[in-house]
């Protein structure tokens, strides 16, 4: 896996290790090769919420954005989205994800959890995202935090949605 990882505040203290694990679970679960490439950019509140409103018109901060290299998303709700295509090099771009420390701290200390375990739900949901998951239509998200819920539960993780 080729992660690159781009860390613009330095409260990000760990991250790579951290993201590594996370994506390889996921890229595991959903039986990747390991010739992915995703960009992964640490920052603070300020920097996602400019880029949520110049992508998503929504001028405010959120914990983690996804910009999908390939649009792998189902057809049919609630059916898993379509495996990702290598280029002539057999690399897989999956695409970028986008996190903010400040949200990520908040939302973890609000649901007292801990940082490293909301930061890994927040990597994998991202990484989903990548793969073609989402949660507009209720049968998709269900679908999503199914397997969110499998994927952190082999990490030992507490399924978030329960607490």
């Amino acid at each position: 896996m080729n992660l690159e990882l781009t860390v613009e505040d330095t409260r990000w203290q760990g991250l790579e290790p951290l993201a590594r694990r996370a994506i390889h679970a996921v890229m595991d679960h959903c039986n990747l090769q390991e010739d992915c490439e995703i960009s992964l950019l640490a920052c603070d509140d300020v920097r996602i919420a400019d880029l949520n409103a110049e992508f998503r018109e929504k001028p405010s901060a959120t914990n983690v954005l996804s910009w999908p290299a390939e649009d792998l998303a189902a057809d049919i709700a609630g059916q898993p989205p379509l495996s990702p295509t290598p280029d002539f090099t057999g690399e897989t771009a999956l695409g970028d994800i986008a996190i903010s420390f400040d949200t990520c701290a908040r939302e973890a200390a609000e649901a007292g959890k801990a940082m490293d375990d909301h930061v890994t739900h927040l990597i994998i949901h991202g990484m989903l995202h990548l793969l073609g998951y989402d949660h507009i239509r209720d049968p998709d998200a269900t679908l999503m935090e199914g397997v969110e819920v499998e994927i952190l539960g082999k990490l030992g993780i507490d399924d978030p949605y329960t607490v």
